[in-house]
């Protein structure tokens, strides 16, 4: 079992940048597949960057000129550095965890993942 708490969101301006980190307790970080999600109000949870044990990622259409997910298994940790920040990415941005054998799986789909951090909210003011 893990446990995830996010952390760096705020209230920035369109344009912006902003870090968001999640770390996770237990010494079996590596074996988990990562992956971020926001939830906007009124909107269902979507998918936002997945990365998986070895280090490769994907990220969601819309942001992946922006945002770069990356994992740091020293530190138990997974980042999401979001660059030029639009009001339409205000959302409570979530990390999420799924333990698996599989080197190279990236899971888009809530579903998939079994465990979540309490989210973060970002705000991004036009």
């Amino acid at each position: 079992q893990v446990q995830l708490v996010e952390s760096g969101g705020g209230l920035v301006q369109a344009g912006d940048s902003l870090r968001l980190s999640c770390t996770a307790s237990g010494r079996t970080f590596s074996s988990y597949v990562m992956g971020w999600f926001r939830q906007a109000p009124g909107k269902e949870r979507e998918f936002v960057a997945g990365i998986n044990r070895s280090g490769g990622f994907v990220h969601a259409d819309d942001v992946k000129d922006r945002f770069t997910i990356r994992r740091d298994n020293t530190n138990n940790a997974v980042y999401l550095q979001m660059n030029r920040l639009k009001p339409e990415d205000t959302a409570v941005y979530s990390c999420a965890a799924e333990a698996t054998a599989n080197m190279l799986i990236i899971y888009t789909a809530p579903g998939d993942y079994d465990y979540w951090g309490q989210g973060t909210q970002v705000t991004v003011s036009s």
